[in-house]
């Protein structure tokens, strides 16, 4: 990506506005102050009080903010030139910003936002993967209707791990697997026998015995290390999510349902995710999953970045590369390539600029449905039940998910994690099943179950995934 050009003549920046300002959104909008190409005067939140604050706290005098209840106050404060904070995405529509920034993490609002963005021809950085999940090939198929984009955006993993194998395919490179890490490492300390993660930590006794991958198969050393750990959460539906994305951009897909998730030193990953045959544990190539660092206190960290796995079809330049630390397994036949990156709002306006100045995605112009991120019960639920969606990683209790083939709506296929979140069931579900769209009760006025039966009839002829194998 090179923009010298740009700076070179003056370019005008690239007009935003950002919708919800959460961390993501806050850090965007900071960022953007600091951007001389991209401008961010317009903030939209649940309370417009929330957005002025936001706004204030990236250091805007107060007067130079307006807030906004109509369309004719939000024009006249744009043609003052003044930042504009409201609670309602539609008062803002009108001004000539061309990229609305859809950062609210919240399935429903999220596809009223895109929606709104894309009727009024605005380009889509959807940041809101709960959304892009259930409908992102919908949403990109209207946006081209209207000749405008959605894109993911830099600085999350989905669109910092596309970029990654889109570079690494250019290269003729023959991919074996692709992932990221997951957020939090996994930090232990020997002399105390305890792992740390997220601010939880564990005596883990057993551990030690399987610190060191040596000769050991990975499929044991990745089986034990897990019971070891067996009291730190190792599935996260948002690691799940961003892989969904990810999927329908590049045509990958899973080798296990719920993903392999190994505890991995970041020197390990090559073994880890090669094929079975070469001591791996992969029994298809062009794989997704997720990882979790291991390393001890004070050893550099992955950083929640991205990677692929690739084939080391020249072995005296893989090991010419390994000479020079690259991570190459133990049977010299993959090698893992990283970004040990993910920059949140501080790297989004990248994709920011690539729509705005160039017109083109950060991710699959095209992206198609080849999985679905969905609900499943890991305890009986009885019918009532509130699937209610919440904390950080908006989990649902006793649900986790499962990525499987994506298929078209019906009462008795399984119902996308997100648009079963903040819903009741319908009828009870026992534990080990996937919860099914009949089990829900879903209002026909729900934005995104419209949006959904939109995407399915958008690929209704054919071009809806297969299956896995």
């Amino acid at each position: 990506m090179n923009y010298h050009s740009y700076f070179a003549k003056g370019a005008a920046p690239v007009e935003c506005c950002i919708v919800g300002t959460g961390a993501f959104g806050r850090s965007f909008l900071a960022q953007s102050r600091r951007t001389p190409l991209v401008s961010t005067r317009v903030a939209v939140d649940l309370s417009s009080k929330t957005a002025v604050a936001a706004l204030h706290s990236i250091g805007v005098p107060a007067d130079e903010i307006a807030l906004c209840r109509t369309k004719e106050e939000a024009a006249a404060a744009w043609a003052e030139h003044l930042f504009i904070a409201t609670d309602n995405l539609e008062t803002v529509l009108g001004l000539p910003f061309s990229v609305v920034v859809e950062a609210t993490g919240h399935p429903e609002a999220g596809a009223r936002h895109a929606r709104l963005a894309i009727d009024a021809s605005k380009h889509v950085a959807l940041v809101s993967k709960e959304v892009d999940s259930v409908v992102g090939p919908g949403l990109a198929a209207r946006a081209r209707r209207n000749n405008v984009l959605v894109t993911p955006v830099d600085g999350d993993q989905p669109s910092l791990l596309m970029g990654l194998i889109s570079w690494a395919q250019v290269l003729g490179l023959n991919i074996i697997a692709a992932g990221k890490s997951s957020e939090y490492d996994f930090v232990y300390d020997p002399a105390e026998n305890v792992l740390t993660c997220n601010g939880t930590s564990v005596c883990v006794p057993e551990f030690a015995a399987w610190l060191e991958l040596g000769d050991l198969a990975a499929a044991d050393v990745a089986a034990g290390r897990a019971q070891a750990a067996a009291a730190l959460p190792q599935r996260t539906v948002p690691d799940l999510c961003e892989l969904t994305l990810v999927a329908n951009a590049t045509g990958f897909t899973v080798d296990r349902l719920d993903l392999h998730a190994p505890i991995a030193r970041i020197g390990e990953v090559a073994d880890f995710f090669s094929p079975v045959e070469e001591g791996g544990l992969l029994t298809r190539k062009t794989s997704l999953d997720v990882f979790h660092c291991l390393r001890r206190p004070g050893e550099v960290s992955f950083a929640g970045g991205v990677f692929v796995t690739v084939e080391c079809n020249d072995a005296q330049t893989w090991a010419m590369l390994a000479e020079k630390g690259h991570v190459v397994s133990r049977s010299g036949r993959t090698a893992m390539l990283y970004l040990p990156r993910h920059l949140l709002g501080i790297e989004a306006a990248s994709s920011i600029l690539e729509v705005g100045l160039k017109g083109v995605s950060s991710g699959a112009e095209e992206p198609k449905p080849v999985i679905d991120l969905v609900a499943h019960a890991d305890a009986d639920l009885p019918a009532g039940t509130l699937l209610a969606a919440s904390g950080h990683h908006h989990s649902i209790t006793n649900v986790s998910g499962r990525m499987v083939p994506a298929q078209a709506m019906s009462a008795e296929s399984p119902v996308p994690f997100y648009l079963a979140a903040n819903r009741r069931l319908s009828r009870p579900v026992s534990g080990g099943n996937v919860i099914l769209c009949g089990d829900v009760e879903i209002d026909a006025s729900s934005e995104l179950w419209r949006l959904r039966q939109e995407q399915d009839r958008i690929f209704s002829n054919g071009n809806v995934a297969a299956g896995l194998g």
